[in-house]
């Protein structure tokens, strides 16, 4: 990545930091003793890093996790108008996106985008690193997470799935490289796993960059506040090792994916990417990981967990 690129996404990042604050993210806030953490004392050349949470704190966040306080996140942010680029998604009800809640390391309710993906488990769910926890920064986590599909407009018609393990490349934790986490999560109240409810979006590994790309992501921008999909289209073009669409969405929007070969008619797509980072202040594109190597040893960690 050129010098120019990285620095304009570490600004935006350092931005993030502070909408974290304000009860939105699209990274984790300052750095606070890690709980629930596995897989530290690990070589460093393990590729990938798992933190797992308690079925204790799975229980605790489905109840922390109420309907008004889903809400209510949202009306604590304000990130300025929708678009032009980015609009309310409009097509089949997309069961396998939603909204990812949780309590950042700075203590504030946040929340990020997610999909639910097909998987070995039925269980795996792709968003950011930055979703997850901070990079470059081991002890520095998400508590509190679950993971909420199909959420518009305060309704949970699927229900939420509370995240027990979360995978992300040890590259992002050291380093801040690799922006892309795959989590699993446990069954609903009834019993059913995840993609036997609400199916799993297909997903591709080292597949050349270009072509028609849908990003969708619930933003933080008005207004929606975080309460309604937003979609962003556009042909996705390699840049500096990573590879961007035109793309106005901001805040909250992170982690959610990007869908080629989408089809508003049936919701299905191939995820090939997900919401990283932004190119300036105004933004104008957004970037995404390239999934390669390192992205599918995540994803292959999750679905057999």
């Amino acid at each position: 990545m050129s010098e120019t690129a990285t620095s304009l996404i570490r600004r935006l990042r350092g931005r993030a930091v502070g909408l974290a604050a304000a009860g939105t993210a699209l990274v984790l806030a300052v750095p606070v003793p890690a709980t629930a953490v596995v897989g530290q004392s690990r070589a460093a050349a393990e590729p990938v890093s798992v933190m797992t949470y308690t079925a204790k704190e799975r229980r605790e966040a489905l109840a922390y996790w109420t309907t008004a306080r889903m809400k209510a996140v949202g009306k604590s942010v304000d990130l300025g108008p929708t678009g032009p680029k980015a609009k309310p998604y409009r097509g089949v009800a997309l069961k396998t996106v939603g909204r990812l809640f949780f309590v950042n390391a700075n203590g504030a309710d946040t929340w990020c985008t997610a999909t639910a993906v097909k998987s070995a488990n039925r269980s795996a769910v792709m968003t950011a690193a930055h979703c997850v926890r901070r990079g470059s920064s081991p002890g520095n986590t998400n508590t509190t997470m679950v993971f909420a599909p199909g959420y518009g407009k305060g309704k949970q018609p699927y229900g939420a799935f509370a995240v027990r393990t979360a995978a992300s490349p040890r590259a992002w934790v050291n380093d801040s490289t690799d922006d892309v986490s795959a989590l699993v999560v446990d069954a609903d109240k009834k019993g059913r796993k995840l993609t036997d409810v609400v199916g799993g979006q297909a997903i591709a590994f080292n597949r050349a960059v270009g072509g028609t790309v849908s990003a969708l992501g619930y933003s933080a921008t008005r207004p929606q506040r975080g309460e309604e999909l937003l979609r962003c289209v556009g042909k996705a073009k390699k840049e500096n090792g990573m590879q961007a669409i035109p793309c106005d969405m901001t805040g909250g929007s992170s982690g959610g994916p990007w869908l080629a070969d989408f089809d508003t008619t049936t919701g299905k797509g191939v995820l090939v990417s997900v919401n990283g980072s932004l190119d300036a202040l105004t933004p104008t594109k957004m970037y995404g990981e390239v999934l390669g190597a390192t992205a599918k040893k995540v994803y292959n960690r999750a679905q057999k967990g």
